[in-house]
């Protein structure tokens, strides 16, 4: 399948808005951002009432209560994108830093130039305000962005772009820089993933099916944006309240977000102690939990299947299980983890060490909430996404992994002998 030409149109318009991106001031590209702050914030009734249209639809078509929530734009979500809005444009420009600059034997001056990839194309589901976070990212790294979102959020994507191209306009881009693909047909996403040449980068946001459909057709380098079947394993060692505020907080505090816990593992020499206080307070909170042979003999749950050790609930579920030593926490998570956030909490210095080491996520925390692995918590403004793949970015990607280097070398007259 190829693209049609009305796709193709406009990634051709943004390859062009890249090249004027690639050599935009600094100083524009922070106007543009701190416009589409003031857009947003006086045009909020407005984007409310456009977001309503698609809530209502999605009431309608039975979409669950994890994906209502992530479509949904209020007070808070807005003042998040406000604030991070602002918060990218007051970071540094990397555009044109030109890093490791070192002379060679014959006075040839070698370093890598920051630069912009060029053209991303984002595709993703359900969440308005990755809508705004991803373009914001984009345009401070001087690049252009495609936009595919899901249809559910079709209105309330419409009024953001038509609010950022306004943005770029009165700064004095081009609006191409940002652009919403017209159809939220299925068959868009093939399309994407087959502009190579126009697309410097694809990043899907989304299920499973999505991210492997996109990593089978692209033709193109992608950023996966996988699941994340998330870890906290409470340490013989471990302040239990802190414990159960940690599990407490990654569970319910926004369970339908990809950084929100999924399992816990416990030691099983404080398990007696730890796993009623861990039931009461999850009870407490509507958290159905399951757990395996061990847990359900302490607590009330549902016995665990097989299934529940590797599935991303995005829900109130959590799975918990009793383990013997730090060594079967670990190896439970390599089995079981999918790369995206794992935490422990311990007052055991050498076994927080170990686990930093040891676990492979894009976040791994002691003593602290998954709910952590965000762009915005950990000082990025905001995030296009957390890659749990390593090439070339691995957790929330900010400003900087959406740049590139490329060598510079300045000399005075020297030739290859």
């Amino acid at each position: 399948m190829t693209a049609t030409p009305e796709l193709k149109t406009y990634a051709l318009a943004a390859r062009a808005a890249s090249r004027a991106l690639s050599s935009a001031s600094p100083k524009a590209k922070n106007t543009a951002l701190l416009a589409m702050a003031a857009k947003l914030e006086t045009e909020q009734e407005a984007l409310y009432a456009a977001n309503r249209q698609d809530l209502e639809a999605a009431q309608a078509a039975g979409l669950s209560a994890a994906k209502l929530d992530r479509l949904r734009l209020n007070e808070k979500v807005l003042h998040d994108l406000l604030a991070g809005l602002r918060q990218v444009a007051e970071m540094p420009d990397p555009i044109g830093e030109i890093e490791g600059l070192q002379i060679r034997p014959n006075g040839l001056q070698v370093g890598r130039m920051r630069v912009p990839l060029g053209v991303i194309g984002f595709i993703y589901e359900s969440r308005p305000n990755a809508t705004v976070e991803a373009s914001a990212l984009s345009l401070k790294a001087g690049n252009a962005i495609l936009l595919r979102g899901g249809k559910e959020a079709w209105h309330s994507n419409n009024a953001l772009v038509g609010l950022l191209q306004e943005a770029l306009l009165e700064a004095g881009l081009p609006k191409e820089a940002i652009q919403l693909v017209p159809t939220t047909d299925r068959s868009a996403i093939l399309e994407m993933c087959h502009l190579g040449g126009l697309l410097d980068l694809i990043i899907p946001r989304g299920g499973k099916e999505l991210i492997e459909l996109v990593q089978r057709e692209a033709r193109m380098p992608v950023l996966a944006h996988a699941e994340g079947v998330n870890h906290l394993f409470v340490d013989q060692s471990a302040d239990l309240e802190m414990a159960v505020q940690i599990a407490l907080n990654g569970k319910i505090q926004r369970p339908s977000t990809c950084n929100s816990l999924e399992k816990v593992l416990v030691h099983q020499a404080i398990a007696p102690v730890f796993l009623p206080r861990l039931a009461q307070a999850m009870q407490q909170a509507g958290v159905e939990l399951r757990g395996d042979e061990r847990t359900c003999a302490l607590i009330s749950a549902k016995p665990a299947t097989a299934q529940d050790w590797q599935t991303e609930y995005l829900d109130l579920i959590l799975t918990v299980k009793v383990v013997d030593s730090l060594e079967e926490a670990l190896e439970h998570i390599a089995r079981y983890g999918s790369r995206h956030t794992e935490a422990i909490c311990t007052q055991h210095h050498a076994h927080a060490m170990r686990f930093l080491r040891e676990v492979d996520a894009s976040l791994v925390l002691v003593n602290a909430s998954p709910r952590f692995n965000d762009g915005f918590q950990l000082g990025l403004g905001a995030e296009i996404g957390i890659s749990t793949s390593k090439l070339h970015a691995y957790g929330p990607m900010g400003v900087k992994e959406l740049t590139t280097t490329k060598f510079v070398a300045l000399g005075q007259g020297q030739v290859r002998e």
